[in-house]
């Protein structure tokens, strides 16, 4: 089936709402898989379609339903997806081949991205360096659904793999979680895990989708960035976030979400990394905080810590043109929506990252 230039470019950008692979839920499943499996967000893709569509979704800017979208069909339609090995004209069910990051890759290639990244500084996942795979974490429910059908990974229970699921006290060896230490019992049990571990999330900033609907090429129509760490809440709990901007007809809209980035430290942040850091000070002063900006043709990316506050966070919106990127001359304030049941942060907790905690 040819895929349109649309359903390219919606695929690509709309990846940042749930990082799974996506299926159209309606399609009939083979015989093989008249399973729970057909409810899982590795099949359906129900996270994609929700949010694009959800009331303050991507769609009320493109008017173009979620059903004419190609990303519709990209989505794992059988087990041999993941399962079929090969030796020579000779297949066979092959569990190695699941368990092996090769396979998970291609499909989530936002990962892919962040180890890239992190190489080259030197500074790779704690996990992915004692040589762990996806599979260590993600397994059972995590790959194959329980049965139910969910709206989003986000979704609690949408994906079950979690930190405390290994550090704890047990035969496997892995660091303990220690909750009396000061950096864990001060924070009241209200932090995620990510939101002190995880480094910096990957953002594939400034989706162009006019570009993509022209020429259905992603290389060039976006830029990736791994510089900053947003928080935002989730389930009950401050956790590391991230950002998807997209430009569509030079109108801007920004999606914020709870996100979990493999890029872990062994080493929690010190607490001026979020408490009076000059993002909260640059908002405690009545601004804003320049995230990315752009001058003399070049982007300007804030570096490290940034609390998600409605209406506080500054992002500059860049048209494709043929002599490279070119800001939107239109001020006027993007649509922005909050995925992944994330929401902002609140004036009371920021209030609490206002405090100086160094005296």
């Amino acid at each position: 089936m040819k895929k349109t230039a649309a359903g390219i470019g919606a695929m690509v950008i709309l990846l940042f709402f749930s990082p799974l692979l996506f299926a159209d839920s309606t399609s009939k499943p083979a015989d093989c898989l008249g399973s729970f499996f057909t409810q899982s967000l590795h099949y359906t893709g129900e996270g994609m379609r929700h949010w694009y569509e959800d009331a303050g979704g991507f769609k009320q800017i493109t008017k173009i339903p979620y059903d004419q979208l190609d990303c519709k069909t990209c989505h794992v339609k059988s087990c041999d997806t993941c399962h079929a090995g090969s030796k020579g004209e000779k297949h066979f069910f092959s569990e190695k081949k699941a368990k092996d990051m090769n396979t998970c890759m291609p499909c989530h290639s936002r990962e892919g991205l962040t180890f890239k990244f992190d190489g080259e500084r030197e500074q790779l996942d704690v996990h992915i360096s004692a040589g762990m795979v996806c599979s260590d974490c993600h397994y059972r429910s995590d790959v194959h659904g329980d049965g139910r059908f969910r709206q989003s990974m986000r979704h609690p229970k949408g994906v079950r793999a979690s930190c405390e699921e290994c550090h704890v006290e047990q035969e496997r060896e892995s660091p303990e979680f220690d909750p009396n230490t000061e950096s864990h019992s001060v924070h009241g049990n209200k932090l995620a895990c990510a939101a002190c571990h995880v480094r910096s999330t990957v953002s594939c900033y400034n989706c162009h989708f006019d570009t993509f609907l022209k020429t259905g090429e992603r290389k060039g129509n976006f830029v990736p960035m791994k510089d900053w760490l947003l928080l935002i809440n989730h389930e009950g709990k401050v956790t590391s976030g991230n950002v998807q901007t997209l430009v569509y007809q030079n109108k801007k809209f920004v999606a914020y979400a709870p996100y979990f980035t493999h890029s872990i430290s062994a080493e929690g942040r010190l607490c001026d990394d979020c408490h009076q850091n000059k993002a909260v000070q640059r908002i405690q002063n009545g601004g804003k905080v320049p995230v990315v900006g752009f001058e003399n043709g070049q982007m300007l990316t804030w570096k490290g810590v940034v609390p998600v506050m409605k209406g506080k966070l500054d992002w500059v919106f860049l048209n494709k043109t043929e002599s490279g990127w070119a800001s939107i001359a239109d001020q006027a304030p993007p649509v922005e929506q909050y995925v992944g049941f994330g929401t902002p942060l609140t004036a009371e907790q920021f209030e609490r990252l206002a405090q100086d905690v160094t005296k």
